[in-house]
């Protein structure tokens, strides 16, 4: 018998549905052990890890990373863009406390973790959508790949489990608040003086490596992101502590210069 139009069309988005709904796109294991054992410190601007009740979850982590494992790459390329973003940035981060916790208490920075051949962030330790993967592979390959996502603020979002880096949320990011979630990441990130600061009797801005690093991905349009001067000047509010040094922010013609970077584990200090 043949079925309907309007019933196969239903058949096919329920089969849809379903295919989406398999997956736990609010995170909501992850967000459970985020809330639990990330420490938010310098006004929220910052954050700590406690990998010691990390490693006392551990059962609960490998569920949830399990569960990233065996999400297949059809299904991933259903979801919509956000949920594919909110997906790869979790992942990135599950696994990166994971890796701390192969050595953890033994060692003193993530960098501990690689050796001359081969830097932490290339071990292939894991398996997404069907492949050994590595974290430079999840960061580079997939959420920085030219014309996927094409969005800057990741970088105030992945965490590379160091004191230098962008705080670690004490939330998951999820589709639904990402515009909301990457925003605020950065607003804190800028907000934290250990990393980012400006200096009104010099005109000097100081600011993370990553904007070094990363300078090319302020600088494409996207997001409305068209160069570093004007990244800063969007978020002077955050990077100025008066209103004086918010104008000058603005205004731009700063001098500029990049802090050292900080590979210290950042680990809840006991």
């Amino acid at each position: 018998m043949r079925m309907p139009r309007l019933s196969l069309l239903l058949a096919l988005w329920l089969a849809a549905f379903q295919v989406q709904a398999a997956f736990d796109h609010r995170h909501a294991a992850w967000d459970a052990l985020l809330k639990k054992h990330v420490v938010l410190i310098s006004n929220g601007s910052a954050s700590q890890v406690d990998y010691a009740g990390f490693k006392s979850d551990r059962t609960a982590l490998k569920t949830y990373l399990d569960s990233l494992s065996a999400v297949a790459e059809t299904d991933y390329r259903r979801w919509t863009k956000n949920q594919q973003l909110a997906f790869l940035i979790n992942a990135y981060n599950a696994f990166t406390v994971e890796l701390i916790l192969t050595r953890y208490p033994d060692l003193k920075s993530i960098k501990d973790l690689g050796s001359l051949v081969q830097s932490p962030w290339k071990k292939r330790f894991f398996t997404l959508m069907g492949q050994e993967r590595s974290l430079d592979e999840v960061e580079h390959g997939m959420i920085r790949a030219s014309g996927v996502f094409n969005e800057p603020r990741i970088h105030a979002a992945v965490n590379c489990a160091s004191v230098g880096c962008p705080m670690l949320r004490d939330d998951a990011f999820t589709a639904e608040q990402l515009d909301k979630q990457l925003e605020d990441s950065m607003r804190r990130f800028l907000a934290d003086r250990g990393r980012n600061r400006f200096d009104a009797a010099t005109n000097m801005l100081s600011v993370s490596k990553i904007f070094d690093w990363y300078k090319g991905d302020f600088e494409k349009g996207h997001q409305g992101f068209s160069s570093l001067e004007a990244s800063f000047a969007r978020y002077a509010d955050a990077l100025g502590d008066t209103p004086h040094a918010q104008n000058a922010i603005r205004k731009g013609g700063l001098n500029l210069r990049y802090l050292d970077y900080d590979w210290a584990l950042n680990a809840v200090r006991r």
